[in-house]
Formats: structure tokens, sequence, C-alpha cells
């Protein structure tokens, strides 16, 4: 039986001014891990920033040089996030700890939970819809040049489609690339492995019929060796920015259909936070933890 691990860093919260997008929520997920004894206080992880050369397993060097000087340029500006250095040093410590999610879920074989992370709008040269580094690539590239893993999938199913994630890896066949999102929403569409575009007011019965149709196949067809499921809480019906009607249960069942399918099989899973935008972020922060408490009882169905 394995044991869940769970990735944190206080800093992963970063003063952003006034913004849909709450950072306050890492901080409150992890509270709320060691208070209900799903984590106890020294239990986390705590990730190192990702180094510049892991950067650029993804990202081009003139980005990565316009991100880490904190400077407000065509590449950097397409975030709609304030940029400075202490925002940038959060988000590279994000995806530090999704690398120690991938490093650890493929070490133990077991699922590994980055209280952060999931910012799959970020291209290899410019920042996009709130991500500034994506670190679910920069997680699976590190992975893979770390062997002995040769394949990888990311199940991405936050609300909006990985567009980023699908760019950076569109010519990498070692990597299969799976978004199931509100179709008619932004970002404007990148082409993933497979695209799941649900029309607006899918019902959760009708999204969660759709999951379940089609990751467990694509398991087994593809065969990776390394998930990074991308669990976005805004396909929830009571989110800010979209329209499909999914209840925490519903929610919950998601998150059960994909860890589920990696643990009947043994694939080590890393999970990104990604989006959440309830108009009371108690709501994100309970729909989050229910994505780690199905981290916990998935990962304790592995061999």
């Amino acid at each position: 039986m394995a044991e869940p691990r769970f990735v944190y860093h206080p800093d992963y919260y970063c003063d952003i001014g006034e913004h849909v997008f709450r950072t306050e929520k890492y901080g409150l997920l992890a509270r709320r891990l060691v208070e209900t004894g799903v984590v106890p206080p020294d239990g986390f992880l705590r990730p190192e920033p990702a180094t510049r050369g892991q950067l650029e397993l993804v990202h081009t060097a003139a980005y990565v040089s316009d991100l880490l000087a904190a400077r407000h340029t065509q590449r950097t500006m397409r975030s709609e996030m304030p940029i400075g250095p202490r925002i940038i040093s959060a988000f590279v410590l994000a995806a530090g700890g999704t690398i120690l999610a991938c490093r650890t879920a493929l070490r133990e074989r077991t699922i590994a939970m980055n209280l952060g992370g999931g910012f799959h709008h970020a291209f290899p040269d410019w920042a996009e819809g709130f991500c500034y580094i994506n670190d679910a690539a920069v997680g699976v590239r590190a992975a893979l040049q770390d062997g002995p893993a040769e394949r990888a999938m990311v199940v991405d199913c936050d609300l909006h489609q990985g567009n980023g994630t699908a760019r950076i890896f569109r010519d990498d066949p070692r990597v299969f690339t799976f978004s199931i999102h509100q179709e008619n929403l932004y970002p404007i569409k990148e082409r993933s492995d497979l695209d799941v575009g649900l029309q607006d007011f899918c019902s959760g019965r009708a999204y969660c019929d759709r999951l379940q149709e089609t990751v467990p196949p694509l398991l087994d067809e593809h065969k990776p060796q390394l998930i990074v499921y991308v669990a976005g809480a805004d396909p929830y019906e009571g989110d800010l920015l979209g329209n499909l009607l999914l209840s925490m249960e519903d929610m919950r069942r998601r998150d059960d259909i994909v860890l589920g399918a990696c643990a009947r099989r043994g694939v080590p899973a890393a999970v990104v936070l990604a989006g959440g935008y309830s108009p009371d972020v108690k709501d994100t922060v309970d729909l989050h933890y229910g994505t780690a408490c199905s981290v916990v009882e998935h990962a304790r169905g592995y061999c």
C-alpha cells in the first residue's frame, strides 16, 4: 500500500491585489489538511524553486530572462497579472513543487499532490491567463529527463482548455495531452492530442460520463508511466468564470474517475490545483480539499 504525498510551501502565496485568482487558497488548504488530520503538521514535502535550466526545458531563454528579472514586456504582459520579484518567485517555487510531486510519485509509485501549480496557459515564449510558468510541462520534462519514465500523459480537467500545454507538447511523442473543458470559453484553442469540448451548462452526470468513457481507455492505449492531473476547481457550478453545472459531489466523482484509473493500473500521478474562482474562497478550498481526499483514498489502493 502506497502513502499519499503532499507538497507545499507557505511562499506559494503572493499578494496580487484585488483579483479573481485568490492565492490565499494555498495556505487555507494546507491548514485544512493539517486540522483534519490528513497531513501531519510536519508532513508536507518542501520544494525548492525550479532552476533556470529546468524552466528552459519548456520556456525560451529570452522569456525566462524577462520573467526572472520581473520585466513587464510583450512576453510577460499577457498574464493579466501584476508582475514583481515576489510574484515571480512564487511561480518559480510552485514549478519546483510540481517537479517534486512528479519525482516523488515516480520514486514511490504513488499519488503526490502539489498544493499549487496547474498554470496550463503559459506558452514557451509568453505568459497567458494568470499563468507565468507552465509548471505541469516543466514537471513532466524534468521527470522524463531524470528517467526511467519515457512516456507521460497530462489529464487536464480544468474548466479551460490547457492551450499552453497542448502547444508545448504538440511535437513531443513522449507526452499525450488530454483536455476536457467548456468549449465556448477562453482561451483560443490549441490542439491537444485529444480534446473533449463541452457545451455550456453541461451537467455533472454528462461530464463524468464523458470522462469515464475516455480516460481509462486512454491509459490502456498509451500506457503512460506518469500522469499529471490538472485538477482545476472551476468546473464547479458556482464558479464565476464558467457555465458548467458540476456539484461538489460531481467534482469528487471526477477526481475519483481520474485517480482511480491511475491507481488500478499502478500509474504514478502528480496532481496540481490549477483554477478555481468561486465567489467565496471557502468553496474553492472545499473543492481542492475534496481532491486531496481522493488522493488519499486512491494512493492507498496502489500495490
